[in-house]
């Protein structure tokens, strides 16, 4: 029986997948083998040592103590692609709240008093004031193809903008679902000096944090509209309000509220509701849970974030696997083997694979009697990060 601690609610639909006959899952276990969470803060945490895995129902994981967990052997999984439909649907109708300004219109109508004919007297008197333009002919500029980006980049074509796309890591897959007349640059200033609208799709990470600040900003065709649905703080929020009261910029739309932008002319700040979708929320946790089910019951990796994907299908009968997390450093496969052999157990199949600094290790073994000596043994070689055995 396998325990899941849950730190917000889960969608049904993904806590289905896990059998109620092999999982428990509940706010309120204590000493878990996972953790699966959403967008509960999971920094200065003290997780307990029985934690195996880490499950984020979504794509970022700024939430999540990666670094550290990484140095326990935990691998964290993450949902990517699960909720890129629900965002880049959001991304077009912030690009059309802007272009057609419609929170003002919203706030103008919202705010009217009288009957009928005093409303419609209002109306046909201030409604020049929101004329807006189309976006058909527009230029879109995309910043990261990732599976967001893509589907942007493609809606956005459909529907008769013309689209540019930057992204020096783009995958051969990526590039294959991207639409053929989407033009993809390898000249960030370019798209820059060129599109109407911008709309970030990246990491944050230390390279990324306020991508578009000054310098970049000042790159801006006057008139562009500014889209955020990545993380908030890839953009210079007093840059970006300073753009705004020049003109530069016609508006920034983001998901990341900060209490800078609120009532700021020009910004569109929406609640964080980019997979706020219920199509999104059982996607995420179906994904999440598949992996995690997968990784505890056979130590496969999919889709996490720290360690690579590594797959090795279960042998049957009295075989034992040895799931071992492991510092990428040379010598260290034969450090374990070694083990294994002087405690009398022969092994059917080894897989090793390597992210960066840290790799992942499947063993299939059979002779069950110094088992636990071997994976004691294992635990105290320097750096061995976990190391467990699946039955």
């Amino acid at each position: 029986m396998f325990s899941i601690r849950t730190y917000n609610a889960i969608s049904p639909a993904g806590l289905a997948r896990l059998p109620a006959d092999a999982y428990q899952t509940g706010p309120d276990i204590d000493q878990p083998d996972a953790i699966m969470l959403r967008s509960f803060d999971l920094h200065g945490i003290n997780l307990p040592e029985s934690v195996l895995a880490v499950g984020r129902a979504g794509a970022g994981v700024n939430n999540i103590p990666v670094q550290s967990l990484t140095r326990r052997g935990i691998p964290v999984f993450n949902a990517p692609g699960a909720n890129a439909n629900a965002v880049a649907e959001l991304v077009l109708a912030g690009m059309l709240m802007a272009s057609r300004n419609l929170t003002e219109a919203c706030a103008f109508t919202q705010a009217l008093e009288g009957d009928d004919e005093a409303l419609h007297h209002q109306i046909e008197k201030e409604k020049k004031r929101f004329a807006g333009f189309e976006l058909h002919g527009r230029t879109l500029g995309v910043i990261g193809l990732g599976a967001i980006g893509v589907r942007v980049a493609n809606a956005a074509s459909a529907l008769g903008m013309r689209v540019i796309g930057f992204d020096p890591l783009l995958t051969v897959d990526n590039a294959r679902q991207l639409n053929r007349d989407i033009a993809h640059t390898p000249h960030l200033d370019r798209l820059l000096e060129q599109a109407d609208f911008i709309t970030l799709h990246i990491p944050l990470n230390e390279e990324t944090r306020h991508f578009m600040g000054h310098e970049r900003l000042a790159k801006l065709k006057t008139g562009a509209v500014l889209l955020n649905f990545s993380r908030g703080a890839t953009v210079d929020v007093e840059q970006t309000i300073l753009a705004m009261h020049a003109g530069r910029l016609k508006a920034y739309v983001t998901d990341f509220p900060d209490v800078r932008l609120i009532s700021q002319p020009g910004s569109i700040v929406l609640p964080h509701l980019g997979a706020s979708t219920v199509e999104a929320e059982d996607n995420c946790a179906i994904m999440v849970a598949d992996q995690l089910r997968d990784f505890l019951e056979t130590g496969n990796l999919r889709h996490a974030v720290n360690f690579p994907d590594i797959y090795l299908p279960l042998p049957g009968g009295s075989t034992m696997r040895l799931a071992i997390a492991n510092d990428n450093i040379p010598g260290m496969v034969s450090r374990i083997t070694s083990i294994i052999g002087e405690n009398q157990l022969n092994i059917l199949e080894l897989v090793n694979k390597s992210r960066g600094n840290e790799a992942w290790t499947l063993i299939d073994v059979e002779g069950e009697n110094q088992l636990e000596a071997a994976l004691n043994a294992i635990r105290q070689v320097s750096g061995v990060l976990s190391a467990r055995k699946i039955l």
